[in-house]
């Protein structure tokens, strides 16, 4: 694939006709736009099949390919040949779940709102509700910005609930940090999928600048990584 660098999952890999990356920065990194960012990879898929994105809103709208334009909404779900969801990130979790046996799949963005309101549960029922069964879905974590760096404040803690005593940890300034891969492992977990059958790119966007944009380290200068799975033609 020209043009495109990108993480994968070797469970993921081992799908027949499975389509999936966490893009990396260029090598070396250079400083796109969000229209040339997503040009480049559009083109680069374009043998595999045909790239949808969407708006997102830091909700919980999941939505079924294909469609028009840019719909407002968090996680694409995709079932046809010929079709690639992708969500794009810098610093958010993405999120890719895959049903082998019904050849389903959808790409989620979770940042802490649309993790607090549920996007990657949200998402695993709409794959239920079309057919697939949790036992058999597999789930991928993508590079995101690790506790280590996310410092937050403390009035984030209400919006996690039961989960909050989990997700926060003291940081060295006295600050709270938040998990948020933890918070969507667990969330996952709740959705009915087994910890063996979730696995991890787990890189902190932050902590690694050749390698991946972030938006608390570079601010409005952050480019962003397009996230994708989907089924070859």
């Amino acid at each position: 694939m020209t043009s495109l660098r990108a993480a994968r999952v070797a469970a993921l890999d081992a799908v027949p006709g499975l389509i999936h990356g966490f893009e990396r920065r260029l090598d070396p990194p250079l400083r796109e736009s969000r229209e040339s960012s997503r040009a480049r990879v559009s083109l680069a898929l374009a043998q595999a099949g045909t790239l949808l994105l969407l708006k997102q809103v830091h909700g919980c709208i999941v939505w079924p390919a294909p469609w028009e334009g840019l719909p407002e909404g968090d996680a694409g779900l995709v079932e046809r040949p010929g079709l690639i969801v992708a969500v794009e990130t810098a610093d958010c979790l993405p999120i890719l779940l895959v049903d082998p046996q019904r050849r389903a799949a959808a790409a989620v963005h979770a940042g802490w709102r649309g993790t607090a309101a549920g996007i990657a549960e949200r998402a695993v029922e709409a794959l239920v509700a079309r057919g697939s069964r949790r036992g058999e879905l597999i789930a991928a974590l993508g590079p995101g910005i690790g506790a280590c760096c996310y410092e937050v404040g403390q009035e984030l803690r209400s919006a996690f609930a039961e989960d909050a005593a989990a997700v926060f940890q003291p940081g060295p300034r006295g600050k709270s940090h938040l998990d948020v891969r933890l918070a969507n492992v667990r969330q996952l977990g709740r959705a009915g999928l087994a910890a063996e059958r979730i696995y991890h790119v787990a890189e902190c966007t932050s902590c690694h600048p050749a390698l991946y944009y972030s938006f608390r380290r570079d601010g409005l200068d952050a480019g962003r990584m397009l996230n994708f799975v989907g089924w070859r033609s």
